[in-house]
């Protein structure tokens, strides 16, 4: 009996806590630290992570079922591509729990521009989000995500690769459930025109696509994409601890070297600076035999190139006769949780769903996107997949993509400037300091 009355004190305590802390007692009334069960065993604060997991999973949904007597109103945002697929795994969601009616909006939003949305009124975003991994530091600054301090349905650290977990983690907590594993980029080729060879060295392949009257292309203009050579060489890119700003090295010793192989690159005529949109148009109409790019474009070459579509890391390139690994980056797509949900409970459990192992799985199988849940990955359909695969092969030549806002507008009018053949004659040296200068500048 005393236990019983001590563990109900605490809870009292915990709950006058968190609606004083947290100012929004809708919030606090729905996290799933609400519905972990007090038992004589169970005295510390439910908000307690280590008290929670050991809750049993089903009795934390049931008692977030008992707990909900009104319609569960959600906002949910996934990309455009991802519209079809979430609205089916919304429509198992409800029939996941017939006894709890809802009212859950799906709307389209970008991974790639769900931060800037959600920061311009943080209050006002969906309760549930996809969003790119490199968002997530301003996103947790912001107040933006609920810290996923409790689980309802599966262990989301242990499901998921170590990376996807890493990626979904600041200062030690979690605070978001992986979706993807597979936001970096490799290369893309039609083998009926490159040996798996050939494609080990960029001035081989553009040897070969010259011979045959093609073309190769990349985004060079587009900081994600060049920042393969710069890195590839060994000169570094780093976001500094304050979080905003950049450590940039591109304009040291060698630096001028890969400047000097950008140019020569695409000199050719061969190695062509082409956005993504446009890739896709010259890969159907056959003038483009191999891309750097991502798994999103696998369908696109799939239907192009039919048994001849392959998929390899990307090759090496030479730097003052020197061949160098193309580096890339790693990246990785995330769902979130807003803390400002009414419904802050149903949210994560909805998040839980729409990463969980089989809707995982069917995202793989409906837009051949890689998967970070451990089982799926390990599957024989995820392993002989060409395009995740060729990103797994990459992934040893890959690092995290973590950098200040201040780089992406220099590197991509160095990449202009490279692929156009540096049309004002501009001293490489000169050309790196001013980039370098714009990439570090100070956050106004």
């Amino acid at each position: 009996m005393k236990k019983k009355l001590l563990a109900s004190l605490l809870t009292v305590s915990m709950v006058a806590a968190m609606l004083t802390g947290c100012g929004n007692a809708a919030v606090a009334e729905e996290t799933p630290a609400e519905t972990t069960e007090t038992t004589d065993e169970a005295e510390a604060p439910a908000e307690d992570t280590a008290a929670a997991e050991t809750t049993d999973a089903s009795d934390a949904v049931a008692n977030l079922i008992a707990a909900t007597t009104d319609t569960v109103s959600l906002k949910v945002w996934a990309s455009e591509e991802d519209q079809a697929l979430t609205t089916d795994l919304l429509e198992k969601f409800k029939e996941a729990y017939p006894d709890v009616t809802f009212d859950i909006q799906l709307g389209s939003e970008s991974e790639s521009t769900a931060k800037d949305t959600i920061l311009a009124d943080v209050e006002a975003s969906a309760d549930v989000f996809a969003f790119a991994d490199d968002q997530i530091n301003e996103l947790v600054a912001a107040g933006a995500l609920q810290e996923v301090s409790a689980t309802y349905t599966y262990d989301v650290a242990n499901a998921n690769v170590a990376g996807s977990v890493e990626a979904a983690t600041v200062d030690g907590k979690l605070y978001a459930y992986p979706m993807t594993a597979d936001n970096g980029y490799f290369m893309f080729y039609d083998s009926s025109v490159f040996t798996e060879e050939d494609t080990q060295s960029l001035e081989k392949m553009i040897e070969v696509a010259d011979a045959a009257g093609k073309k190769i292309a990349m985004d060079v203009s587009n900081g994600w994409y060049i920042y393969s050579f710069f890195q590839g060489a060994g000169l570094e890119l780093t976001l500094n601890d304050d979080g905003v700003t950049n450590t940039c090295t591109w304009n040291g010793a060698g630096g001028t070297d890969v400047a000097q192989s950008i140019l020569d690159l695409f000199s050719t005529g061969v190695l062509v600076d082409m956005a993504d949109e446009d890739q896709a148009t010259a890969i159907a109409e056959g003038t483009v035999v191999a891309c750097v790019n991502g798994t999103w474009r696998a369908e696109t070459a799939q239907d192009a190139w039919g048994e001849n579509y392959a998929a390899t890391k990307l090759p090496t390139f030479n730097v003052a006769g020197e061949p160098k690994q193309m580096s890339s980056y790693s990246g990785y797509k995330l769902i979130g949780v807003s803390p400002y949900s009414k419904n802050v409970g149903w949210a994560m459990l909805l998040a839980e769903f729409l990463t969980n192992e089989d809707s995982q799985a069917a995202r793989f199988e409906a837009r051949g996107l890689g998967p970070a849940n451990i089982a799926v990955a390990e599957s024989d359909a995820v392993k002989s997949n060409p395009a995740i695969s060729a990103l797994a092969a990459q992934a040893a030549y890959a690092t995290p993509q973590r950098v200040g806002g201040n780089f992406w507008s220099p590197a991509e009018t160095l990449g202009q400037i490279l692929a156009s053949g540096n049309p004002d004659g501009t001293d490489l040296q000169t050309l790196l300091d001013t980039t370098v200068d714009g990439i570090t500048a100070p956050v106004q």
